[in-house]
């Protein structure tokens, strides 16, 4: 039987493997070089954003009457000494996150209540009370990797307390007491529909509601998901899939709940309220056919209130929807690059084995 000549084989198939090698090596040249132009672009863009905020944070702060301030709220998430919200931002104050390099630091977007602003004191009391203490100070991830690394178990299943944010409680001198909720933004079902023109906060365009008559209920004002605002960071943070905050976290949170001047009103427009409602003088829907009677309740934890409405420019909003698109096309580009430098690796360990 005649047998293969090995010695002319091998070669072959070094000779193959050497020049996928070079493809690949090719195709992280080509991906490196499109990650360093699309860089240059968010930079060049970044400038010109900058020349606005140079202006309107010296207005913002000579008109800042705002009731609650964003630091004011931390305060309130640190008073909650043994929540996980709490050891968070704790150690993200004191700048030890950055010293311990955890995976789950880089993965955490922070706690509910730091990650939006609402326009005054009212709003943010009942916004706040309707998604209670838990979820305020609930932890927000952007992947499952972040929650797992959270907190880990041992071989019977219970919390293995010389890990993730235990571990770094333990660290200060903190324990966490009971369950802390976390979310998890990749698996959430994102809002799928347009988003309001020309806006800069890229609110949600959601259909007002329409009694049987097909007007507008009178004193309905917004949805509450519209009625939150992020700051430029917030606004910038996108999935893998290019959802953004509002339309995940705060979409998950508060769907369709909507919100009408007075009591009176979100009765009157109890036909048309499909996930819930609030009024501004304390009225409370949870959902259809679930009422919330009695007394205001004042969570511990609220929404910071914003300092005053941006009257940015048309363009400003180009340009920061420009840089949206242009990170996430930039987080692609470094993934493909990442999947492209494992197979090259793998393959030159291949090739060094059979050489």
């Amino acid at each position: 039987m005649h047998q293969p000549n090995r010695q002319h084989t091998l070669p072959d198939n070094l000779e193959r493997l050497e020049k996928k090698d070079k493809q690949r090596e090719d195709n992280l040249k080509f991906l490196k070089t499109q990650i360093n132009q699309l860089d240059e672009s968010i930079r060049d863009l970044q400038v010109s954003l900058g020349r606005y905020h140079c202006s309107a944070n010296v207005a913002e702060t000579a008109n800042d009457n705002s009731s609650l301030t964003e630091e004011e709220t931390m305060a309130q998430i640190l008073q909650q000494e043994n929540s996980a919200a709490g050891i968070f931002c704790w150690l993200k104050a004191n700048h030890l996150s950055q010293a311990l390099d955890l995976p789950l630091i880089k993965d955490v977007l922070g706690v509910v209540a730091s990650l939006a602003r609402v326009d005054d004191d009212n709003v943010s009391r009942l916004l706040s009370e309707y998604l209670g203490l838990e979820t305020m100070l609930a932890i927000v991830c952007k992947t499952f990797e972040g929650v797992k690394a959270l907190e880990k178990y041992d071989g019977e299943g219970l919390v293995n307390s010389r890990s993730g944010l235990h571990l770094l409680g333990s660290s200060i001198g903190s324990r966490i007491n009971g369950r802390f909720r976390v979310i998890c933004l990749e698996d959430l079902r994102p809002y799928v529909g347009g988003f309001v023109a020309d806006d800069q906060q890229r609110k949600l365009d959601l259909p007002k509601p329409k009694l049987q008559n097909g007007e507008c209920p009178p004193g309905f004002l917004d949805y509450a998901v519209n009625m939150i605002n992020l700051d430029r960071r917030n606004l910038s943070c996108l999935t893998a899939s290019g959802y953004g905050l509002r339309e995940t976290l705060f979409y998950g949170l508060f769907s369709r709940l909507q919100i009408y001047r007075t009591r009176s009103e979100m009765l009157f427009a109890l036909t048309c309220i499909s996930d819930g409602a609030l009024s501004l003088d304390g009225g409370m829907i949870k959902k259809p056919g679930v009422f919330d009677l009695g007394s205001r309740k004042d969570v511990e934890v609220k929404f910071p209130v914003a300092s005053g409405k941006s009257n940015a420019p048309v363009n400003y909003i180009q340009t920061e929807d420009m840089i949206r698109k242009l990170e996430w096309e930039r987080s692609k580009f470094v993934e493909d690059m990442q999947r492209e430098q494992q197979l090259l690796d793998h393959a030159t360990a291949n090739f060094t084995r059979k050489a």
